[in-house]
């Protein structure tokens, strides 16, 4: 197995499969005048001492021939499933714009021992390739959806793209990829409001939602801690609307403290007015006053104000090849370059088991020195 020198055993790997991205999101990549005009009015020189944000300029995605071929993917994939990994999952950028990705969906979901195949989408190009994913063998999907509002939308993703993803979502629950899960980035004074809403929408669309702290890996630098909405007041105000029920752990690595809903249904509606875009049932049928599925819950992931790093058992793989032992690793370890003169299997088990013990005891967010990692999300893979 691989075990960090902090005894921590690996289980869950995340691969990049494209840097590539269709959306501008604020929190990733705010390359857009509307991001960043927000980011420069919530600018204070005296409490801020790096200078004022401004637009950034669209990057150079990787070339095609450096990123890792479906065939080293899956090679990569089978050495660590031979390690211990047993969850896998699929991000980017946007995973959607990679070539064919159901091919590779088939060749990962043909290694025996992954327990978990999933995969993480802005979803607006999932409608297109849904059915082709879910035969070749995806299980699970989540979505990132910020905003019920379509303007608001707009400003945080910097695309019209909200009609395509509530489609998709409901389409990956009738294709029955279960849970369908919805993550949302909450930044205040952009999206704080809607976050009564959005548990809503999870509550009658029967979804599994989390929310997740904003953190420090946008392309612009331009993180700011005042617009971080803690975990625990995300919480105190769905508890104050919501009748919850907490929900055990599945196991000790998992990054969300989550919550079951115990509220009738016809209470679940909009709180605060924002422009709401119902998505179909699928089952419209159905009369009943109560949440009958388990299914919808909600999900708080704090990794600024509450770390969970003493417990991560994550490692990640990057669309180029790199190996990431932490989300904000400062340096990168080059798969890629191995792969690719030549060396044999257990050469990179050997390697891996070195990289694995240099895991980063945790996380230094807010702390004086931290260093925010060169690469942004899009790049790193989620």
């Amino acid at each position: 197995m691989l075990i960090d020198s902090f005894g921590r055993v690996l289980g869950d790997l995340r691969i990049s499969v494209t840097d590539r991205c269709n959306f501008r999101c604020l929190y990733c990549l705010p390359e857009t005048e509307e991001a960043a005009n927000f980011y420069r009015s919530k600018f204070d020189p005296a409490r801020n001492p790096n200078p004022a944000p401004s637009r950034s300029l669209l990057r150079s995605w990787k070339p095609r021939n450096e990123l890792l071929s479906f065939e080293e993917i899956e090679r990569v994939t089978r050495t660590f499933v031979a390690l211990g990994i047993r969850k896998v999952r699929l991000t980017g950028g946007e995973p959607l714009l990679r070539n064919d990705l159901p091919r590779l969906v088939e060749r990962l979901a043909s290694i025996p021992g992954i327990q978990d195949l999933a995969m993480t989408t802005n979803g607006f190009h999932f409608a297109r390739h849904a059915r082709d994913l879910r035969k070749a063998g995806l299980r699970r999907v989540s979505f990132s959806l910020d905003s019920l509002d379509p303007a608001n939308f707009r400003r945080m993703t910097g695309r019209d793209g909200l009609q395509e993803v509530l489609q998709s979502i409901a389409l990956a629950r009738d294709l029955g990829f279960d849970p369908v899960k919805v993550n949302a980035v909450v930044i205040r004074d952009l999206n704080h409001h809607e976050v009564e809403d959005l548990a809503a929408f999870a509550l009658r669309e029967n979804l599994s939602l989390r929310f997740i702290e904003f953190m420090p890996l946008d392309s612009g630098r331009s993180w700011l801690k005042d617009l971080v909405v803690p975990g625990r007041e995300i919480l105190a105000r769905l508890r104050a609307r919501f009748d919850l029920v907490p929900a055990q752990p599945s196991h000790a690595s998992e990054t969300a403290r989550r919550w079951r809903f115990r509220q009738p249904i016809q209470d679940a509606g909009p709180s605060t007015g924002t422009a709401q875009v119902p998505i179909p049932s699928p089952n419209p049928g159905l009369d009943d006053t109560h949440v009958t599925s388990p299914g919808a819950e909600i999900g708080i992931i704090a990794p600024v104000t509450e770390p969970f790093c003493g417990h991560c058992n994550r490692i990640r793989l990057t669309a180029d090849g790199q190996i990431r032992t932490c989300l904000f690793s400062v340096i990168e370890h080059d798969l890629k370059a191995r792969l690719r003169s030549g060396v044999t299997d257990p050469d990179i088990v050997t390697w891996l088991h070195h990289v694995v013990l240099g895991k980063e005891e945790r996380h230094h967010i807010g702390e004086a020195g931290f260093e925010q990692p060169e690469r942004t999300m899009s790049c790193i893979g989620g």
